[in-house]
């Protein structure tokens, strides 16, 4: 039986496990060939790279492509010159990027500039988020200027042309999903960026209602009110003091800061 690596050497895809494609590229940067800007990349800006030389590979820049059947060096094209082998059944002359796996359903979008996966009719562009979206979010997300033009809030990879996942929170801020299940997995719950809910929190509100109820303060504390501010809709309020939580008034959510005390004959307010 051959391995998965000894098929993509035997089919003409080389080394490379990010895409199987029968070409390599030079590298416009640095002059040197690798398999895919991912593999230069891995190479180029590392750690292990002195800061002062670490680069990553410009994309739509390169020239030069190196069939890996014949080993002929030629101009970006998608057949090869020589042996006419197809070097990428997915080609695109605008990223010079090569996949024989078009079951990925890539597409190049002109608002990004770049090539996506998943199917241009599964997918629109926001212009004034910058990026792509699934058309489920179309009339429904709120928009973010150049939303995904950050690095994640966890991992602090760049996520506008991240090959993860990438989900839109209900603030419109975005981040991996694998990074939004870590945040859940240790119970967290607000965007590391606005700070607002990132899921409907309504059931844990109502356990923290009865929790609150069955738990009153001491006598000392029972006069004690306080400033808060939501996090969710923005609104301050002046509540009673509680060592679990403080809800706000106005939207119900326990995703609140104190921000101050008050003066005993300070009135209740929501704004």
């Amino acid at each position: 039986m051959i391995s998965r690596y000894g098929e993509s050497i035997f089919l003409g895809y080389g080394k490379c496990h990010h895409y199987r494609r029968r070409c390599r590229i030079r590298a416009p940067c640095c002059n040197e060939i690798f398999d895919c800007r991912h593999c230069h990349n891995e190479v180029k800006n590392s750690i292990n790279v002195e800061s002062s030389h670490r680069h990553q590979l410009p994309r739509h820049q390169v020239r030069q492509v190196i069939c890996s059947l014949c080993n002929t060096e030629q101009e970006v094209r998608q057949f090869c010159i020589n042996c006419g082998v197809c070097m990428g059944k997915y080609f695109c002359d605008i990223c010079k990027f090569y996949d024989d796996d078009v079951s990925k359903k890539q597409y190049h979008c002109n608002g990004c500039g770049i090539c996506r996966t998943g199917g241009a009719d599964q997918y629109f562009h926001c212009f004034t988020c910058g990026c792509c979206y699934s058309i489920v979010l179309k009339n429904s997300h709120p928009c973010v200027e150049r939303a995904m033009h950050h690095n994640c809030p966890v991992c602090f990879e760049y996520l506008f042309d991240s090959t993860d996942n990438v989900v839109v929170l209900p603030c419109g801020h975005t981040i991996h999903m694998d990074c939004l299940k870590e945040m859940q997995h240790h119970l967290q719950y607000a965007c590391p960026l606005c700070s607002k809910s990132v899921m409907d929190m309504s059931k844990v509100w109502e356990q923290l209602d009865t929790e609150i109820a069955s738990m009153p303060m001491p006598e000392s504390y029972q006069n004690k009110r306080v400033w808060i501010l939501c996090n969710d809709c923005g609104a301050t309020s002046l509540v009673n003091f509680h060592f679990v939580a403080q809800k706000c008034l106005n939207c119900k959510s326990y995703n609140t800061r104190q921000t101050g005390g008050a003066s005993p004959s300070s009135a209740s307010v929501s704004s």
